[in-house]
């Protein structure tokens, strides 16, 4: 996996998950998701929207990194 994994384009995001970010992000930030552990949220997008790991993975690392300000 590249380091840098969490750089993706909306159109990537939506064919693999049929979201945009800033639709993932608005779920993300309404679960409260800076105040849990990562790995709790992407059991949350694996189970209640049936995101694929990587994808899960992905989008919380980038909604955790965009909001304390590393990207």
């Amino acid at each position: 996996m590249k380091s840098d994994y969490w750089n993706v384009s909306d159109e990537q995001v939506i064919e693999k998950t049929g979201k945009n970010l800033s639709e993932w992000h608005k779920i993300l930030g309404d679960f409260d998701s800076l105040n849990k552990k990562s790995n709790d949220i992407v059991k949350y997008l694996q189970t209640e929207f049936d995101v694929p790991r990587y994808w899960a993975r992905t989008l919380t690392t980038r909604f955790i990194k965009e909001r304390n300000g590393e990207l």
